[in-house]
């Protein structure tokens, strides 16, 4: 049997042409006031509780043994849903993508950038897509260089990562990749925001400000003995962010 993503290479422009339909993107704007909602989170690293004190531990009914809980997804996931004001109760068979993240299709080798704190709950560099349509943009090479190619010219930000740095070179060039929905972004003119992008609300502006308000709380928290300061500081210095 031929190797699945060429089956299906024909299908690339509808395959585009129903993302570009369906995706949901952050405004810009709300990039611009907050790039990354949950500085301390990225894949893999250890849970611990509200007060950081207590590692989170899951233990199977099966077998009774015990094992440490690490972040999956979660705090991506939340970061983007507050970013596009998504409230509950959430639909239904929607998924949470990352633009840069793996690029193996067997999932088995990964660039680094979902378990970089400065990139995980990044909202340049999520897209939120009715899940059936996850495999696409996490299997085929061609859909993730146009889901990079829009969120260049929609944030003006394409992955700093050393793993990815020819991609990003790439898309940072100008260059436009075939079958690239015409309803997204170019760099040809004024910003286009692509269909499904959220508009920037006084709501957003106040989750904003929360957001901003609890970073800065959990880093003047003594008792948060496994708050990771100084990585979360990094975080923010590197993005410029002011928490006020």
């Amino acid at each position: 049997m031929p190797d699945g993503n060429e089956i299906l290479r024909s299908d690339i422009p509808a395959v585009a042409e129903l993302i570009a339909r369906t995706a949901r993107w952050v405004h810009p704007d709300t990039f611009r006031a907050l790039p990354v909602w949950a500085p301390h989170a990225a894949r893999g690293q250890p849970l611990f509780d509200a007060r950081w004190s207590r590692r989170y531990t899951n233990t199977r009914k099966a077998t009774g043994i015990t094992s440490e809980k690490f972040e999956g997804n979660v705090a991506a996931a939340y970061a983007l849903f507050a970013a596009l004001d998504v409230q509950p109760p959430r639909p239904k068979n929607w998924s949470v993508c990352h633009i840069w993240g793996y690029d193996d299709p067997n999932f088995a080798e990964h660039t680094g950038v979902v378990r970089d704190r400065r990139y995980f709950s990044c909202v340049a560099n999520m897209v939120w897509l009715p899940t059936s349509l996850k495999g696409f943009t996490d299997t085929l090479p061609e859909i993730k260089a146009m889901l990079r190619v829009c969120a260049f010219h929609l944030y003006g930000w394409a992955c700093e990562l050393e793993s990815v740095a020819a991609q990003a070179d790439q898309v940072r060039s100008g260059w436009i990749p075939s079958d690239y929905p015409k309803e997204w972004p170019d760099g040809s003119g004024a910003v286009i925001l692509p269909p499904g992008t959220a508009p920037f609300t006084p709501r957003i502006e106040r989750k904003i400000a929360k957001r901003k308000a609890a970073i800065r709380a959990d880093l003047a928290d003594a008792s948060y003995i496994n708050y990771p300061r100084e990585e979360v500081a990094k975080v923010l210095e590197f993005w410029k962010i002011n928490l006020g």
